[in-house]
């Protein structure tokens, strides 16, 4: 069960201001506990706090590092299933779902245990001319200094832990925005963080309005941006920023095809996972699905029956697969989309029916250019079906798309596989498998309207440390 209220963390200190956040059970709409909102007199503070952590967190050993993050994978594991549970009412994430995602959550601060003590640095061998004789260079990477993140509702646990964990690993104090909708996950993950020895001022957890976020963005102070959400909303902090870097991941209308030589019944099964685990709410989520016409019929009617057969109903009930979207204001502007395209000529194949914040697992085929559901990020539990006889065809018409995050390929042709991966405008692609698929270590991001830079715990860590040179000259005296 969830506690009666929560508080927001300021300078490793939870503290109980008020109970101005309701955040609610999504399925049954009900408001399931409180929240503690900062001001932005809280979040100057907090910056002001890892502003003097900056030079503590940056003088912890590494294996002082890796401690702290192993505590974190310890006491996640002992308090699992009130992280699922948590997961399930904040977000109405199915509980198999959400117990997928504690999984992940453990997974990210392991890795980043592994990776804070192989931080490491270079000799460069500087003689490359006459003129640099004697000398030779070594480099280093040290933290970037105060980090600021703001996290997403669809991974409240696991796309925080992608922002905190290498941030620990790194030695870099930070400021954390969790979304408002579910912001329960990242102030348990900032519970156990209050239980260890980090330096007062390395963490700040702290809901607010978008109104009162500003200094998330804008303050210089602070001297990485990390923002995970929507890309109106990405693009507009990253023009307010400054001069501080700026990591985005954004949204997507990921495209998967099956080439004539898949093996139908796999591809279908992984592609009814890929479009409508978590009710699509991924912006990894299968959207566009483009089936060879010599399978076509097949793959067609064996993905309508895997559709339909999908249940849909309360979150906490284990044989769920479609819980409820985020609020009815996405469900509702999400059936608006579906009911354009059926309009501009779509057939639906299935699903289609919305009752306030549940909508059903939805496939659409044959719909037009210049429709939402096609040019736009549905982030839900719609997919589009269209058949192609030329793979060179299909690849130009992915790219058409101003999204680039990942895409899948289901074909058994080594040539095809590499010609994917050489043509496709984005910043990963999986091959024999959807694009929704992630392990939690890889290289992580998108390009266009994606996004720019990479998650991934060493990739992170990259964007939030710095390249220190130092460069030795030795003369014959020296020798």
């Amino acid at each position: 069960m969830l506690a009666k209220s929560y508080p927001y963390y300021l300078a490793n200190k939870a503290v109980y201001a008020n109970e101005d956040l309701k955040v609610l059970d999504k399925y049954s709409g009900e408001v399931a506990t409180v929240v503690a909102m900062a001001d932005s007199s809280v979040i100057d503070s907090a910056i002001a706090a890892s502003v003097k952590a900056a030079e503590p967190m940056a003088k912890m050993a590494a294996y002082e590092r890796q401690a702290v993050l192993d505590h974190c994978v310890k006491r996640f594991r002992e308090r699992f299933d009130e992280l699922a549970e948590a997961l399930c009412i904040e977000a109405g994430k199915p509980i198999k779902d959400a117990q997928g995602e504690v999984t992940r959550l453990i997974d990210t601060f392991r890795i980043a245990a592994e990776e804070s003590t192989r931080i490491g640095g270079e000799v460069i061998p500087m003689d490359i001319s006459p003129r640099a004789k004697g000398y030779t260079g070594m480099s280093k990477r040290v933290p970037i200094g105060p980090c600021s993140f703001i996290s997403p509702f669809n991974f409240p646990l696991n796309l925080a832990a992608h922002k905190v964990a290498p941030a620990i690993a790194a030695g870099c104090p930070f400021v954390l925005k969790p979304a408002s909708l579910t912001p329960i996950g990242a102030i348990i993950i900032g519970e156990v963080l209050a239980e260890t020895n980090l330096p007062e001022g390395a963490f700040s957890i702290l809901p607010c309005r978008r109104d009162g976020a500003a200094l998330f963005t804008e303050d210089d102070r602070l001297k990485l941006l990390s923002f995970t959400g929507s890309p109106d909303v990405g693009w507009a902090l990253k023009a307010r920023a400054g001069k501080k870097p700026v990591v985005l991941e954004l949204g997507g209308n990921a495209a998967c095809v099956v080439d004539h030589d898949s093996d139908i019944e796999d591809a279908v099964s992984r592609i009814v996972f890929g479009a409508f685990y978590q009710s699509g709410q991924s912006c990894i989520g299968v959207q566009r699905i483009y089936v060879h016409e010599n399978i076509y019929a097949e793959f067609k009617e064996k993905m309508v029956a895997a559709t339909k057969a999908l249940k849909m109903g309360d979150p906490k009930d284990p044989e769920t697969f479609i819980g409820p979207m985020i609020s009815v204001n996405e469900a509702t502007r999400l059936d608006n989309w579906v009911q354009e395209a059926v309009a501009g000529g779509a057939d639906l194949l299935c699903g289609g029916k919305r009752d306030g914040a549940m909508l059903e697992a939805t496939l659409l085929e044959g719909v037009g250019t210049n429709q939402n559901i096609r040019d736009e990020e549905a982030f839900g539990p719609v997919a589009i079906l269209d058949s192609f006889n030329d793979f060179n065809a299909v690849l130009k018409d992915i790219n058409t798309s101003k999204f680039g995050l990942q895409a899948g390929i289901f074909t058994r042709d080594l040539y095809k596989a590499q010609k994917a991966w050489d043509t496709l405008e984005v910043g990963g692609v999986v091959i024999g498998d959807v694009p929704s698929w992630r392990v939690d270590h890889m290289p992580y991001g998108g390009v266009k309207d994606s996004g720019i830079g990479r998650e991934g715990i060493r990739y992170a860590i990259e964007d939030m440390t710095e390249l220190r040179l130092m460069v030795i000259r030795t003369t014959d005296k020296d020798a």
